[in-house]
């Protein structure tokens, strides 16, 4: 398990050498950072409403900048906390804008949401939906955690295929001004809770419940869904793999290699 330290030394020190090469070879940047550069104070404070075993967005009530049916754009508050992780992904976009004034290249800054696609590391900090189907599939125990223990927290799935595809459209575009950071996710059409998660997989592998546990952490989010229309308007970009394909290409790896989890988690040589 790594410590606070490493954390910023991999995200934040990290960074600076990659820029410092950038500058000396003058070439272009890219940083994949992440959603947890949001507020969590702000995010937890958004106003909710149950739905099909859901939570969502209640748009019939005030919302704060930046945040719509759409998701969570671009404008949304940046406010501490946002945890270690997120702060050190935050203070490395302000370095990469930084860098690139100062010496002159093209610097583009992409606010993940969560990526989800077959051969994802199996841990659930690395990706919730592979890790759930897998875990599922394997019949490993599931936790849900905090909002009442029901499982229903709701984050959006993009595939990396669809963020190769935008980062394909940066690298060749030379352009140095103008907007640089942009939110990407598979938006409010591809976002799914917990719950909704675990009937998809017990539809496929048989039923298998989460122990329920209504504990609150200061750092979980009841609602997550990134707003991708300044990257759409920028660059045309659009997602082209749905939820539903990118469950069906998890589930098939989850019956195909059964290993995976403990090869992820280094059980298996």
């Amino acid at each position: 398990k790594s410590s606070s330290r490493q954390l910023v030394e991999h995200n934040l020190y990290g960074g600076v050498n990659l820029l410092e090469y950038a500058r000396r070879h003058n070439s272009g940047f890219i940083l994949l950072s992440s959603s947890r550069v949001y507020s969590i104070a702000h995010l937890s404070a958004l106003p909710m409403r149950e739905g099909n075993q859901a939570l969502e967005l209640d748009i019939t009530r005030p919302l704060p900048a930046g945040v719509s049916g759409n998701g969570i754009a671009e404008e949304f508050s940046l406010a501490a906390p946002v945890s270690l992780y997120g702060a050190t992904k935050l203070a490395g976009e302000t370095l990469a804008l930084e860098y690139g004034y100062a010496f002159g290249f093209p610097v583009w800054i992409n606010r993940c949401g969560v990526l989800a696609g077959a051969g994802q590391f199996g841990l659930a900090s690395q990706g919730i939906f592979s890790y759930w189907m897998h875990a599922h599939r394997s019949r490993r125990p599931l936790r849900y955690i905090g909002f009442g223990g029901r499982g229903l927290q709701v984050r959006d799935a993009f595939h990396p295929d669809d963020l190769a595809d935008l980062l394909r459209l940066e690298m060749r575009d030379g352009a140095t001004e103008g907007e640089r950071t942009f939110n990407l996710g598979g938006g409010a059409a591809n976002s799914m809770s917990l719950a909704q998660l675990t009937a998809e997989c017990d539809a496929r592998f048989g039923a298998h419940a989460p122990v329920s546990e209504s504990i609150e952490r200061p750092f979980d989010l009841p609602w997550v869904v990134m707003d991708s229309s300044r990257a759409r308007e920028r660059f045309g970009w659009r997602i082209e793999r749905t939820l539903p394909l990118i469950l069906e290409e998890i589930a098939k790896h989850a019956i195909e290699h059964p290993e995976w989890l403990d090869l992820c988690e280094g059980k298996l040589r």
